[in-house]
């Protein structure tokens, strides 16, 4: 039933003829994976759903994001096991294992390069990765911060890695590659705080100045440590576009456990959910739905997740639903603000994760 999907563009649905889709959609995952998971099953059982009932969106059944930690969670025969990604976690963390096979790791390719092409267009462009190679060296077990780096391999021309394996800069190859691309059109992607930490500061120190205009700045997540820092994700721009006319933005918010259903950041600082995903904030005391405006424990659901059953999760993290259908952008669907991590959660984003180190 994915297919569907993929005839429509992925804002251009209102959420009512969207939740159509997403119900049908996520209504048969439920199934797949309660046929074929056993833990997942005692979850749905446990949790009384009747899943002849489930009518939308709200009624698929939830469980704790770090349930992936404690159980094995898979839909699928071994073999079939594609790929591995594991989660991020500081020292004595749990890590999640999620499993993918070729299936699921195709939808997954296929929905990022819809949702980016949406806001950088069609063509492959060349992208700087503040990161190093070492980060993607095994393909087959690798961390969610690999997964994200290998999936945006299909919306660049090329990759150049702008860190070296002890995470220095690679101050000649960065230098060569910006000059070269100065005043055009290019990707910059990064984790947030490991941008921060090893591509502006560095960029700071230099007395070159680079033409960034029209370079893009994909991030995610880190915003936690920058804070701490003084450094408001307001302040983080405006730094950036002073040092190198950089005004091309687009954050990002996801997990591990939902590869490919990220939420991007319009031009008005907006997250969106696109067509494959959607965006529930719930109510801490009952779990009821939040209405517009009201904080709440944010509910990610995907139509993405076949080999595993992460397509309907509750987060670790706090947000708020700004409005439906009516973002500035001219995008359809929720659009929504993650307000930060409930107390006492993990560390486990991929740049909070790596900024613990610092």
């Amino acid at each position: 039933m994915i297919e569907e999907f993929f005839s429509y563009s992925p804002y251009e649905l209102s959420q009512a003829e969207k939740e159509c889709l997403l119900v049908k959609e996520l209504r048969a995952l439920t199934l797949h994976h309660y046929q074929n998971c056993q833990p997942y099953r005692g979850i749905v059982d446990g949790m009384g759903v009747s899943i002849d009932s489930i009518s939308n969106v709200a009624d698929i059944p939830f469980f704790p994001v770090r349930m992936f930690k404690e159980l094995d969670l898979i839909s699928i025969p071994q073999e079939q096991i594609f790929k591995t990604t594991t989660s991020s976690g500081t020292t004595g963390q749990k890590v999640s294992r999620i499993y993918a096979d070729m299936e699921t790791a195709m939808i997954q390719q296929k929905v990022l390069i819809k949702i980016f092409g949406n806001f950088l267009g069609k063509k492959r462009l060349p992208m700087l990765v503040i990161d190093s190679a070492e980060t993607v060296r095994n393909r087959q077990l690798f961390s969610a911060r690999g997964a994200a780096i290998i999936g945006l391999q299909m919306i660049a021309s090329k990759q150049i890695f702008a860190l070296d394996k002890e995470m220095n800069l690679q101050r000649d190859m960065v230098c060569d590659f910006l000059r070269k691309h100065a005043g055009q059109k290019f990707l910059i992607f990064g984790f947030t705080f490991m941008a921060w930490q090893h591509f502006y500061k560095e960029l700071l120190k230099m007395e070159e100045r680079f033409d960034l205009s029209e370079a893009f700045l994909m991030t995610s997540g880190g915003w936690k440590k920058l804070q701490s820092e003084a450094v408001s994700k307001e302040e983080f721009k405006a730094r950036f576009e002073e040092l190198c006319g950089l005004r091309h933005f687009l954050d990002h918010y996801g997990m591990a456990e939902q590869i490919g259903a990220i939420n991007a950041e319009c031009e008005c600082g907006h997250l969106h959910a696109s067509i494959y995903s959607d965006v529930i904030p719930r109510r801490y005391k009952d779990f009821c739905p939040c209405e517009v405006g009201e904080p709440g424990i944010l509910q990610m659901v995907s139509v993405l997740p076949h080999s595993y059953p992460g397509h309907s999760l509750i987060s670790e993290d706090k947000g708020v639903l700004l409005g439906i259908d009516d973002c500035p952008c001219g995008r359809k669907g929720k659009y929504f603000e993650v307000l930060g991590r409930i107390k006492q959660a993990e560390i486990r984003g991929c740049s909070d994760t790596y900024a613990a180190g610092f």
